[in-house]
């Protein structure tokens, strides 16, 4: 499951990724201490204020789309503090990554509350995951493909890690839905933008026909 020559160390129910005897370190993500407030920030001012969206018509869309989701490997980039755990259903094989050590401690009291058994929470990076290849069906990316610096690396490691024919789904604000120009951290792109980059990189790219506020909803299917 993990990539030759990083150790895995398990503490509290979440990973941390050694090479060669030292931790692999990330920088840390500003808000950490403030991790038990990011629910009730996302809820109360990013999705009304800054998405002028509903969390409600966002948490039902992703519900529907993977209620028939069975007994696959799931791969969630930024896991934040594992709101999947809602939707998904529990008889998936979870594993989720983040940079956010208090996200993540979150994120393993829903997952484990909501039924998932042996949920693997691994603090790394999108940039570099330490999976071995053709692992998963299933890689989810919710709110935060805005926020990756290197997207184009994101994009090549989870086409590695993605079996053939995987589905990667993604939510993320773009530039040409943000009507009333909210000031959203990260890079904004277009819908077009995406769909360019996604099919240089070996995916097939289908937009969902389902608006909420500045939110693209888009499925990809890794092509062989």
């Amino acid at each position: 499951m993990i990539k030759n020559g990083i150790e895995v160390v398990k503490r509290n129910g979440i990973n941390y990724l050694h090479m060669n005897g030292r931790k692999i370190k990330h920088k840390p993500w500003l808000g950490d201490i403030f991790s038990f407030l990011y629910d009730f920030i996302m809820s109360k001012s990013i999705f009304p204020k800054k998405f002028e969206a509903s969390i409600e018509k966002h948490t039902l869309f992703l519900k529907n789309e993977f209620s028939s989701v069975h007994n696959s490997n799931v791969l969630e980039l930024a896991t934040g503090s594992g709101n999947l755990s809602e939707i998904l259903p529990c008889d998936n094989n979870y594993m989720g990554i983040d940079i956010s050590e208090g996200l993540l401690r979150i994120a393993y009291k829903k997952f484990t509350k909501a039924g998932f058994k042996n949920p693997e929470l691994f603090v790394c990076s999108a940039e570099e995951l330490p999976f071995q290849d053709k692992l998963f069906d299933i890689c989810i990316c919710n709110l935060s493909l805005n926020f990756f610096s290197d997207l184009n690396s994101v994009i090549k490691e989870v086409k590695r890690v993605l079996k053939n024919q995987g589905i990667f789904i993604c939510s993320v604000p773009v530039a040409e839905r943000n009507q009333k120009q909210s000031v959203i951290q990260g890079e904004l792109y277009s819908e077009n933008e995406l769909k360019e980059i996604f099919e240089m990189k070996g995916f097939r790219f289908t937009s969902y026909d389902f608006r909420n506020g500045a939110l693209l909803y888009f499925k990809l299917i890794s092509k062989d």
